[in-house]
């Protein structure tokens, strides 16, 4: 399992999810991680969400158009406004945020990745579980990971044995453009 790109939101408005190659990474850092682009390449690249109407006069609807409905408007009565994601084929996209299950139920969520410089595989998921006050982040080598589908990640260990697991201090994240 490796990380082939990076879905990141940019700051100006509307902060839209781009799709980021992974070698565009110039440097990380549990708190930050630094881009090898500048804003305006970055601005140019991929949308990883896309959205549309139904056209059925096959009639050009601009950009600025969809961007008004998308993030200004509501829905037209009767429009079915579909969202797709742009995920490269043969990849699978795994959110921040993601459920994570043991054999005996629900865990907690995907917190982040440790991932080998080197290689780009990923070596462990960091596990956040617990509640507001009460939260750990937890290591989990990702030789423990049983399947990975649209909804969840499934490990291959119960809650007692996560629970043994390395835990690591909580961090805030960060992506930025040089």
């Amino acid at each position: 399992m490796a990380v082939t790109h990076l879905v990141v939101k940019g700051s100006a408005f509307p902060s839209v999810e781009r799709l980021v190659p992974i070698n565009l990474i110039y440097k990380s850092t549990p708190a930050r991680i630094s881009l090898r682009c500048s804003t305006d390449e970055f601005s140019k690249m991929e949308h990883f969400v896309q959205g549309s109407f139904p056209n059925p006069n096959n009639t050009a609807i601009g950009d600025n158009t969809l961007l008004l409905w998308e993030y200004s408007l509501p829905n037209p009565p009767g429009a079915d406004y579909t969202i797709e994601e742009k995920t490269p084929p043969g990849e699978l996209a795994i959110r921040q945020g993601v459920r994570v299950n043991a054999t005996d139920g629900d865990i907690g969520q995907v917190d982040e990745f440790l991932v080998d410089p080197g290689n780009g595989r990923i070596t462990h998921i960091i596990l956040r579980e617990g509640h507001l006050w009460g939260q750990k982040r937890v290591t989990i080598p990702v030789a423990q990971i049983d399947r990975i589908d649209q909804g969840s990640v499934h490990l291959k260990l119960d809650k007692h044995a996560v629970g043994s697991l390395p835990t690591m201090p909580a961090s805030k994240s960060g992506i930025e453009s040089s």
